[in-house]
């Protein structure tokens, strides 16, 4: 029988034996870089007066932009955020997207908005623009409101672009709690240029708001989320931020800046073209103008900042969460064969011969590879062919692996910002630790895989979704 052919039997075995060996080699590499990176960063900001950066009439002037889509929940609050964040100069393009709900009503009348003439250059494609809003309270004079018809996330954020003339963009998701001193450490490396490098763009860590307390657009209060999901992307989001992201800054290999918290430099969007409008916005803009950089022949830095700088709320249902993943795994396949010319090509560098062939093998093919395995072993099942001894000692060196990453990334937390600070939340990380391989992983590997069968047969290709907030409803002091 052609299945039982010893050959390819261990191919197949040793095959994806080796994938996971070079995987997993790669993580532990990487975490390596990250902890010596974030322990010179601490050591190096340590005694940084970020007040200076306040003061200066040299730092760049920033347009926050944050598109709006259906979060009358949560938008309050959220704009509360961002006028409270402290910079000398700065303002808030608060985009709506042709929300269907009451969010523009209740901005309108939170913030005493009335409709204004105001005109500007159309760099980028954008739908139009159906009334400006500015507040008749002086102390909300930082914020503009533009009403547009619904294009998507990209569209809005390309409007954004067109509507400012400052020297940076802070692109945001509108549902995010940003910390008051977020652009001062965000805009730092802007002002630093070391070896003549222009930083184009930057990137922060991202945590989990569910659950907890904020007061007047502020968090307040830190707490570890009441639900299972919630937990597991607390744990997930440590993994990558902490152990991930600053290594790919130390190797100028950063390929992604989170959509819901970034800063770039304004020229460079738009001579590169603005926001993609694709459902991997985010990912495939910064492949883009890392692409448009080398082509130029030009030194640049895409870098990272491993402080907590922005909260936001993350699915607590398996449904939601599903269509996330779903949605971002079909973003990275449009992104990757968008920019297939990059792939081990010399000419652009760390992005050619490292960042993107990496993403294609560990981030792509990753859930693939995993899912394969797991209808290889049925197989191995069914024909009896299962070396049980060998499988269990297998299992249980990968589980431990995956206990020993996570638990690594606690660790790292509780050494450098050590935001869970309460009694009992180590604990009960802990339990997570031990549990998210076995229920969470798995159903984030199957969101991945049933993304490549959509992207494949065209179903949902262009279905950015939607995110149904449950707001922070009973965590918001008035």
């Amino acid at each position: 029988m052609f299945f039982k052919n010893e050959l390819i039997l261990n191919f197949l075995s040793n095959g994806i034996l080796l994938y996971g060996a070079i995987l997993a080699l790669s993580y532990i590499i990487l975490s390596v870089i990250s902890a010596i990176e974030t322990n010179h960063y601490l050591k190096k900001n340590s005694f940084v007066n970020y007040t200076k950066i306040l003061a200066s009439p040299f730092a760049p002037t920033i347009s926050i932009i944050a598109p709006a889509y259906n979060e009358s929940l949560t938008i309050i609050e959220n704009v509360r955020s961002l006028l409270s964040i402290q910079y000398v100069n700065y303002e808030v393009l608060l985009i709506n997207d042709g929300s269907t709900d009451d969010s523009l009503g209740k901005l309108i009348e939170a913030y005493a908005l009335t409709k204004v003439n105001y005109s500007f250059n159309k760099k980028l494609p954008t739908k139009k623009v159906r009334a400006v809003y500015r507040s008749t309270i002086p102390a909300f004079k930082r914020l503009l409101v533009i009403d547009k018809e619904n294009g998507g996330k990209a569209d809005a954020l390309n409007l954004g672009l067109n509507i400012s003339d400052n020297n940076l963009v802070a692109c945001i998701d509108v549902d995010c709690i940003l910390e008051p001193d977020a652009l001062l450490k965000m805009v730092k490396p802007f002002l630093e240029n070391e070896n003549e490098e222009k930083v184009i763009a930057a990137g922060g860590v991202i945590r989990v708001a569910n659950s907890c307390v904020i007061k007047d657009g502020k968090l307040v209060e830190v707490k570890l989320p009441k639900k299972f999901l919630a937990k597991s992307q607390v744990l997930e989001y440590m993994r990558s931020f902490l152990l991930g992201r600053m290594a790919w800054s130390k190797l100028n290999g950063l390929l992604l800046v989170s959509g819901a918290l970034g800063l770039f430099d304004r020229k460079t969007m738009i001579a590169a073209g603005g926001y993609n409008k694709i459902v991997g916005e985010d990912l495939e803009l910064v492949t883009r103008i890392r692409k448009y950089m080398d082509e130029k022949g030009e030194k640049y830095k895409v870098v990272y900042i491993p402080d907590p700088l922005c909260w936001t709320e993350v699915p607590e249902n398996y449904k939601i969460l599903g269509n996330q993943r779903n949605r971002w795994t079909r973003g990275l396949i449009e992104t990757l064969i968008i920019h297939k010319n990059i792939f081990f090509n010399s000419s652009y560098g760390i992005l050619g011969v490292i960042s993107y062939p990496y993403w294609f093998f560990y981030e792509w093919l990753a859930p693939i590879v995993e899912f394969i395995a797991i209808v290889y072993f049925i197989f191995l099942i069914v024909f009896n062919l299962v070396n049980w001894d060998y499988f269990i000692l297998l299992t249980t060196a990968v589980y431990a692996f995956a206990v020993m990453f996570s638990a690594l990334s606690i660790l790292s937390e509780e050494l450098t910002y050590h935001q869970y600070s309460k009694k009992g939340v180590l604990f009960k990380l802990i339990i997570i630790v031990l549990l998210e391989p076995l229920v969470f992983h798995p159903y984030v590997m199957w969101s991945s895989v049933k993304g490549n069968f959509n992207f494949v047969f065209n179903r949902k290709k262009k279905d950015w979704g939607e995110m149904t907030r449950t707001g922070f409803k009973g965590e918001v002091i008035p």
